[in-house]
């Protein structure tokens, strides 16, 4: 859905009333970012933008500008930020909004204004009578996250404008270092496709080569070397790590973490929750599930019960100062190799 919104702003099939919504602050801005550059020319954007924050401003003021003719242009954008009087946080009103006026603007738009109204909050209040005005008459869109597909479509297009290809391996590896954050996967997409240089494709390697692994990442792919039973390469990351000055407390930890996220997955899913589902539930990224439930199928419960128990007892004998953290780190490791 976000991606075809993205597509006919790109395309010039604008809509009068806009409403944006969710906790993906990026898809947020990167919304309006389109809007303003698709539908007014740059060098008119001076007088026909305005951006208004119902934090600080009445919507009569909103509402006033969205009816004023374009200034030598044929459009004029409107964006309304945080419409507080849409969500069902509560808070304290900084501003008083009357919303008579704007209601019936909603009721007959301007057909030369586009109104967006960025709502930064997880729903809104469908109680509300200005909501159900909005959901009648506006284009309201969710963007709290893009799905796996929409994503990859995005990463394409990225790499179209650029006149760079992408390969799907190389798209797959992104996603996984990125975690599925949208922010860090367009800034490193655009370095990718400097790199490489127009007419050309991005590969695995570049993607490996450029693009820097989190402690979350590299902790990963450690359990998934020991899930392997790669010895040697298990050992070499986790040397490296600590080469890298990271706490063996802190690795620990992120194990510690990342292996109950497979058990609860494994759970959840054995209880028929689809994958959305359970990122929902757990408050994770769907990549992360869609990650955990592959390595969560290597195990038997009990495997994982019994793993999280040695995790607890290794962090018990770390705080304790019973035996050196590297060592207990070691052999931790060592006995995962030995069953």
């Amino acid at each position: 859905m976000i991606v075809q919104i993205w597509n006919e702003l790109k395309h010039k099939n604008f809509k009068p009333i806009y409403v944006f919504y969710g906790k993906e602050t990026f898809l947020l801005s990167e919304t309006v970012r389109l809007m303003q550059e698709h539908a007014i020319p740059e060098e008119e954007r001076d007088f026909n933008f305005s951006m208004f924050d119902m934090e600080e401003t009445e919507i009569d003021t909103a509402v006033e500008d969205a009816e004023t003719l374009p200034f030598m242009g044929e459009k004029r954008v409107v964006v309304i930020k945080n419409p507080y009087f849409l969500s069902t946080e509560k808070k304290k009103e900084k501003v008083e909004h009357h919303l008579e006026r704007f209601e019936r603007y909603i009721e007959e738009p301007s057909p030369f204004t586009i109104l967006a109204l960025i709502a930064p909050y997880e729903k809104l209040d469908e109680r509300k009578k200005i909501t159900k005005l909005l959901k009648k008459k506006a284009n309201v869109v969710e963007m709290n996250e893009l799905s796996e597909s929409e994503t990859i479509a995005w990463m394409n297009e990225l790499a179209r404008q650029e006149d760079v290809l992408i390969e799907q391996s190389a798209i797959d590896q992104l996603f996984a270092l990125t975690s599925g954050n949208l922010m860090i996967i367009s800034s490193e997409m655009k370095k990718l496709c400097t790199y490489v240089g127009k007419g050309n494709t991005i590969t695995e390697e570049d993607v490996k080569k450029l693009v820097a692994r989190t402690l979350e990442q590299n902790i990963f792919e450690l359990i998934d070397y020991v899930i392997q039973k790669k010895k040697e390469k298990a050992l070499e990351l986790f040397y490296h790590l600590l080469k890298m000055n990271e706490e063996p407390i802190k690795i620990l930890n992120l194990m510690a973490s990342q292996f109950r996220l497979l058990y609860q997955v494994k759970q959840l899913g054995a209880s028929g929750y689809t994958q959305p589902q359970i990122a929902s539930i757990l408050k994770v990224h769907p990549y992360r599930v869609k990650l955990a439930n592959k390595q969560a199928k290597m195990f038997q419960d009990h495997e994982l019960t019994s793993i999280i128990q040695q995790l607890a007892e290794a962090d018990f004998e770390m705080k304790a100062g019973k035996m050196d953290k590297q060592l207990v780190l070691e052999l931790l490791l060592m006995r995962r190799f030995q069953t």
